[in-house]
């Protein structure tokens, strides 16, 4: 997930069912004409250019978003306690400060720092072991139990809201920004991120039939049979949006997060194309395993074959590289299109 990242998604619904179920790995074979990204790219995060990085001006006192002012004094050791955290940090050109990783870190530049969760459960021993200076989680980083041992510990730690859409591109790098000491390296790498997605965005195609296709998130992990559809609060609708596309489980009514599949959901739904992720695709055996799912051949999409698959590590993460992820989306869900 940021893997490879998820991650991302990254939801608390997303989380709660990896840290119960793990992620599948079988293979997928036989999967006929099933889409191919064309966008697909070595898993990299990409650091500012030299010119544009900077050391780290501290102390300072940052807001964290669980109400909290923290006082930060360096940014020589930081442990970034999610994938998307942690891509923000490379991505500002302060990666070798980072000195560990948790389990959504996989882009390339982090794949051997040390692993500081289980599952998906932060160990504060772990994270204490690396003398950190800096540690940095969002809200739904757990269990409290562990971040109130690292905060008594007397360790800086800056909680940063979770990323929902678009819109939280530009403040999850800004606030990141902040408590590393950067102020200036986090608005030319705003700057940088939200036009590469603005140039994206230009380039979204008209469907044929000026129709906006409806595509349906679904979450898989095959392993443990758990097959979820995504609704408004997915983290999806805004991605779906900028690609020219609707949600379809928000247009069918659901409001929250993830709600079991079930032929009658799809049936509502009614999705002309499906969105996975590439993993939870992969653990059900593939384009042809997933169209075994009750209800999933019968649909538009289904019929059509229309799936699109995008790593779980970068999916939702609404970070620096937000823009591959939208332009994967695209060149999938409009391939052929003129």
């Amino acid at each position: 997930m940021r893997t490879t990242r998820a991650t991302r998604l990254l939801t608390g619904a997303l989380i709660s069912v990896l840290a119960l179920t793990g992620c599948g790995t079988s293979g997928a074979k036989g999967d006929g004409p099933a889409l191919v990204d064309r966008a697909a790219s070595i898993d990299r995060a990409e650091p500012l250019a030299a010119p544009d990085i900077a050391i780290p001006h501290l102390p300072a006192t940052v807001d964290s978003a669980d109400g909290r002012r923290v006082h930060v004094a360096s940014a020589d050791r930081i442990v970034p306690l999610t994938g998307s955290l942690n891509e923000i940090v490379f991505s500002l050109g302060l990666g070798g400060h980072v000195v560990a990783r948790d389990i959504t870190a996989t882009f390339e530049q982090a794949a051997n720092l040390p692993v500081v969760t289980r599952a998906h459960d932060v160990s504060a021993e772990s994270v204490l072991s690396l003398k950190p200076t800096l540690v940095l989680a969002d809200t739904e980083t757990g269990p409290a139990e562990a971040i109130g041992q690292i905060r008594a510990a007397g360790i800086p730690l800056v909680v940063v809201a979770p990323a929902k859409s678009l819109t939280d591109v530009g403040r999850r790098i800004t606030t990141v920004a902040g408590a590393l000491g950067v102020p200036g390296a986090g608005r030319k790498l705003v700057t940088r991120t939200e036009e590469r997605i603005s140039a994206v965005r230009k380039g979204v195609p008209v469907a044929p039939n000026g129709r906006k296709p409806r595509v349906a998130f679904l979450y898989l992990r095959g392993s443990a049979a758990v097959y979820l559809l995504g609704g408004a609060e997915s983290g999806a609708p805004s991605l779906l949006a900028a690609a020219g596309a609707v949600d379809a489980g928000q247009e069918s009514g659901l409001r929250k997060d993830f709600t079991p599949l079930t032929s009658e959901a799809l049936v509502k739904a009614a999705p002309d194309a499906i969105l996975v992720m590439r993993k939870g695709l992969a653990s059900v055996g593939g384009v042809d395993g997933l169209l075994k799912i009750p209800g999933v051949a019968q649909t538009p999409a289904g019929l059509d074959r229309r799936i699109v698959s995008i790593d779980d590590g970068v999916l939702l993460n609404y970070g620096p590289r937000t823009d591959q992820v939208l332009k994967s989306l695209v060149d999938q869900l409009y391939k052929g299109s003129k």
